[in-house]
């Protein structure tokens, strides 16, 4: 369905994925994916220009479908109020502080540009684009995928008219791809999620979420996966773009301090435990709609890390980390294919060790 040798999906993690990654994974025979939400029109024709410089191989836009943010003074200035003592404590002042929306909202001047780029595969996370975006999205010809974490979400996008549908696992780092309800205390993991979507729906099932290594590959397959969508082990990779804070915090971090929180965008998402996230969540109560309590973060992440600190850095990370292996982003594609194919594994570093 999507051109590519290899049933492995490298997911689309903003901030994290580089031109470098994307080619490796598509050269190796995966599907390498570009985040492409908080890029404009110029920065995504250069690095998708680049690309396909450098490689034939199919690629993936990825798309956030948030909602415009309902803008609510009285939560934006409680939630600054509750970031003041960090100001004070690193030297910073309120008017340091940022507001606004930085990742826009999935609109018809993205169609533009996928009409003029025409990717194979669009993804989406939080659900899909109203029916007339998504219809343009369609005509360009891209394949389109989405989000589940629960069979009736998956229901919902294969009436919707997704070509396949992944099953993301409550083991699964960063934000849940959640757009019917919101509540992590209702989240399913990975193995008794996707048997009961393949089981629900007639198109394929793309299995994401605790999967590092060839185990979770089989595993995958063997609940009746076509395809694994693999992010938590490619922040080991050479192409990473990972600071050495970030990536010893993955290192480090054993699966129960990985926490699902609200705190750092005001939706749910799997991270390593930090002194933030401690202080004021995981979940907080009454935050700004998602993306807005990021901005005024941004300073106290500046300062922290300048400090050699990472207790403001949203450290997006999945319970399966200490499974990862350091290797490039070509080499890790092919060692859980060929693994899953021949049952062999060659002689890697683990990345804990």
């Amino acid at each position: 369905m999507f051109g590519i040798d290899l049933p492995i999906i490298q997911a689309p993690m903003l901030g994290i994925v580089t031109t470098d990654m994307v080619i490796g994974v598509a050269e190796a025979g995966g599907l390498g994916s570009l985040p492409a939400s908080a890029l404009n029109a110029e920065q995504t024709r250069s690095i998708v220009g680049e690309i396909r410089r450098r490689t034939p191989k199919p690629l993936n836009l990825n798309f956030l479908c948030h909602e415009a943010p309902t803008r609510d003074l009285r939560r934006e200035e409680a939630w600054l109020r509750r970031l003041t003592r960090y100001y004070r404590e690193l030297g910073l002042t309120s008017e340091q502080s940022a507001s606004g929306s930085p990742i826009p909202v999935f609109g018809s001047a993205h169609c533009d540009l996928l009409e003029e780029i025409s990717p194979e595969v669009v993804s989406f996370h939080f659900g899909l684009p109203p029916k007339h975006l998504l219809e343009r999205v369609r005509r360009t010809g891209a394949k389109i995928v989405s989000s589940a974490t629960i069979v009736e979400e998956a229901l919902w996008l294969e009436d919707s008219g997704c070509d396949a549908i992944i099953a993301q696992g409550f083991e699964a780092g960063g934000h849940r791809g959640t757009f019917l309800h919101r509540d992590p205390a209702r989240q399913v993991g990975l193995m008794a999620l996707v048997p009961q979507i393949v089981d629900a729906v007639r198109v394929p099932v793309i299995a994401a979420g605790g999967i590092a290594d060839p185990r979770g590959v089989a595993a995958a397959f063997a609940l009746g996966a076509s395809g694994v969508q693999v992010g938590t082990a490619f922040l080991f990779c050479e192409e990473a773009n990972v600071s050495p804070l970030y990536r010893e915090a993955a290192r480090s971090t054993p699966p129960e301090q990985t926490v699902i929180t609200n705190i750092f965008t005001g939706r749910p998402a799997r991270v390593c435990d930090t002194r933030v996230v401690r202080e004021l969540g995981p979940i907080g109560i009454d935050m700004p709609e998602f993306p807005v309590p990021a901005a005024p973060l941004a300073p106290l992440r500046a300062a922290s890390e300048g400090q050699g600190r990472t207790d403001f850095t949203p450290l997006w990370c999945g319970q399966s980390a200490r499974l990862g292996r350091a290797l490039s982003a070509a080499a890790l594609t092919r060692w859980l294919s060929d693994a899953r194919e021949h049952g062999s594994q060659p002689s890697v570093t683990r990345v804990g060790d």
